[in-house]
C-alpha cells in the first residue's frame, strides 16, 4: 500500500463532497434511501443524470459501475487513473475502468462527538455482484454499525489496549481506536487485514496493529482492556456445495466457534476489562440456547447475554441463503437449503437465537450471570453506556445485602417515565407501567407501593425511609412491605431504572441530555 496513494485519494474524495451528505444531497432523499435497502437503479437513475467528479464516485465505488477513464480521471485527479489501478481501486477491461472494491461514507455519533469515515470493502449485491465470492470482505453493515453502538463510551481516559478479534474491513477497529490508545485487529484473511490497513490510512488514524490468524492465535498471551467481536458465527452446514464465506463462517459445527470466542475471552482480559460479542445460539427442545450460552461464560467473567431474536431453523436457513446472494429461484437453493436443515435436524435443533452478550473481568468473584430476551426496539446509543454501567455496578451492587440496599439513597433515572391506565369510571389505575427512554428501552408494570417508591427517589431519603413511609400510606405491614420491594428495587437498580447514588452524577447522567430527548419523544 502506498501512503502517497492513498493521501491522495482521501484528497480527491473530500474535494469531490463524497461524503453521506454530499451524496445525500446528489441523490435525493429517496434515491439515497433505497441504498439503505439494496435498491440501486434509483441511484444510479439519479447520478447519471448530473453527471460530474460526485456522480462518477458514486457509480464506480458505490455502485460498482465501470466508467470511462477521462471521467475518473476527472474525478480523481489527484491520484490520477494510474495511481486508481495501482492502489487496486480499478482495473482496466474492454477499454473501461472497472472498479475493484467499494468506498462508501460512514457517518458515526458517540459520547465522544460525531464524524465520518470512508469504508472499503469488496463489492457486494448493490454492485452487482451475486452470489459473493467465498472470501469476500463485508463493508459496515448492521451488526458492525450493532456492535460499535454497544461498546463502552468514549472518556477522557481512555483504556490502554483493545482487541478487535476478526476484524473484517477493520470498521470496528477504527470504532475501538476512539477508546484505546492501541489497537490489536486480527483476522484469518489477509485480504480482511489488507482492506483494515487502508481504512485507516484513508482515514488517517494511527495506532492499529494487523495480525493474521483464527480468534485469540494471534494475541496467544496477551491481555487487553476492551474486546469486541462480531466474529463469524453464522451456523452453517459442512456439505459440498454450500459455500464457506470467510466473513461469516467460522468452519465449525454449529455453535461451537460462539462458545470458544466468549469462553476464550476471560484469558484475554485484564482485571475491569470489557467485551462486547454478537453471536448466535442454538437451542434444542431439552436445553435453551440461551442459557447455554450464559454458561460459556461462567466462572471467571461478569456475563450478560441479550437475546434480540429467535428463529426457526427455516427462517434461519433462509436468511442466511438471502445474505450471500442465493434466491429460491436459483437452482441451487433447494438443495443448500435441505443441507441446512439436515444439519440442524442432526443436533435436534429446534430455534437459533440471535443476540449479544456483554461481559466483564472483575477484581474477584464474578457477580452478575444474567440471560435475558429484549425483543423490544432499542435506541443504540443509549444501549453501550447502560451495558457498561451495570457490569461496573455489578459488584458494588452484590456487595450491598438489603439491609445495606435499604440505606442507599437512590435516585431515579431522568429517562424514566410512569404511565397509568384504568377503565372508565374506576376509582383507580387497573396498570401502571414504568418506561425507560434510554438503557434498553423496557417498560415494566408495577404495583402501587413500587411505583411510589420510585417516584419518591429522588436521593434525599434513603429506601428504609420510602418504605416506612409508602407503608403507612397504604396501611400495610412495614416488614412484609420491605421483603416485597427490596428485591424489585435491587432489579430496578440493575435494569437503570433507579441508581445508585454514585451513578446520579457519573456516567448515567452524563448522557441524560439524550435519554431526555428519548422520553421526550
Amino acid at each position: 500500500m502506498d501512503s502517497a496513494r492513498v493521501d491522495a485519494l482521501a484528497h480527491d474524495l473530500a474535494a469531490a463532497g463524497f461524503t453521506d451528505e454530499g451524496v445525500g444531497a446528489l441523490l435525493g432523499d429517496d434515491a439515497h434511501a433505497a441504498l439503505g435497502r439494496m435498491l440501486a437503479a434509483p441511484a444510479r437513475r439519479a447520478a447519471l443524470a448530473a453527471p460530474g467528479p460526485l456522480a462518477t464516485l458514486v457509480r464506480a465505488l458505490w455502485l460498482g459501475d465501470a466508467v470511462e477513464p477521462d471521467e475518473l480521471a476527472d474525478a480523481l485527479p489527484s491520484l490520477g487513473v494510474e495511481g486508481a489501478v495501482a492502489l487496486g481501486l480499478v482495473a482496466r477491461r474492454d477499454g473501461r475502468l472497472e472498479p475493484r472494491m467499494t468506498i462508501r461514507p460512514h457517518r458515526w455519533r458517540d459520547a465522544g462527538g460525531e464524524g465520518e469515515w470512508w469504508i472499503a470493502s469488496d463489492p457486494d449485491e448493490l454492485a452487482g455482484v451475486r452470489p459473493l465470492p467465498d472470501d469476500h470482505v463485508l463493508g459496515v453493515g448492521g451488526a458492525a454499525r450493532t456492535l460499535a453502538a454497544l461498546l463502552p463510551p468514549v472518556t477522557d481516559a481512555p483504556a490502554g489496549d483493545a482487541l478487535d478479534l476478526g476484524t473484517g474491513c477493520g470498521v470496528l477497529a477504527l470504532h475501538l481506536r476512539r477508546r484505546a490508545a492501541r489497537v490489536v485487529a486480527t483476522d484469518v484473511s489477509e485480504r480482511a487485514l489488507a482492506y483494515t490497513r487502508l481504512n485507516a490510512a484513508l482515514n488517517g488514524v494511527d495506532g492499529i496493529e494487523t495480525r493474521l490468524g483464527s480468534l485469540y492465535e494471534p494475541v496467544a498471551d496477551e491481555r487487553f482492556d476492551l474486546v469486541a467481536s462480531n466474529p463469524p458465527f453464522v451456523i452453517t452446514p459442512r456439505a459440498e456445495g454450500v459455500p464457506a464465506y470467510a466473513y461469516r463462517d467460522g468452519g465449525r459445527t454449529g455453535d461451537a466457534l460462539m462458545h470458544e470466542v466468549v469462553a476464550g475471552a476471560a484469558a484475554h482480559l485484564r482485571p475491569g476489562g470489557h467485551a462486547r460479542l454478537l453471536g448466535n445460539w442454538e437451542s434444542t427442545r431439552d436445553e435453551p440456547g440461551i442459557g447455554r450460552a450464559l454458561g460459556w461464560a461462567s466462572g471467571e467473567l461478569d456475563a450478560w447475554v441479550l437475546e434480540r431474536e429467535s428463529l426457526d431453523p427455516v427462517a434461519y436457513a433462509e436468511l442466511w441463503l438471502r445474505d450471500g446472494g442465493t434466491l429460491p429461484r436459483d437452482p441451487a437453493h433447494d438443495g443448500m437449503l435441505g443441507a441446512w436443515l439436515d444439519d440442524f435436524g442432526a443436533r435436534g435443533v429446534v430455534s437459533v437465537g440471535m443476540g449479544w452478550l456483554a461481559l466483564r473481568r472483575p477484581h474477584g468473584t464474578p457477580s452478575l450471570a444474567r440471560a435475558e430476551r429484549i425483543p423490544q426496539p432499542v435506541q443504540l446509543e443509549h444501549a453501550g453506556a447502560h451495558l457498561a454501567a451495570a457490569l461496573e455496578d455489578a459488584e458494588r451492587l452484590a456487595a450491598l445485602d438489603d439491609a445495606a440496599l435499604a440505606e442507599q439513597c437512590l435516585v431515579t433515572a431522568r429517562d424514566v417515565t410512569e404511565a397509568r391506565h384504568q377503565l372508565p369510571g374506576a376509582d383507580g389505575p387497573n396498570v401502571i407501567e414504568l418506561r425507560q427512554g434510554g438503557a434498553l428501552a423496557r417498560t415494566l408494570s408495577v404495583d402501587t407501593a413500587l411505583a411510589a417508591l420510585v417516584g419518591a427517589s429522588d436521593g434525599e431519603l434513603p429506601v428504609r425511609r420510602l418504605v416506612s413511609a409508602i407503608a403507612q400510606l397504604l396501611e400495610v405491614d412495614e416488614r412484609a412491605l420491605a421483603d416485597d420491594l427490596l428485591p424489585r428495587v435491587r432489579e430496578l437498580v440493575r435494569t437503570a431504572f433507579l441508581l445508585l447514588p454514585a451513578d446520579a452524577i457519573d456516567a448515567h447522567t452524563a448522557g441524560s441530555a439524550a435519554a431526555e430527548e428519548a422520553a421526550d419523544r
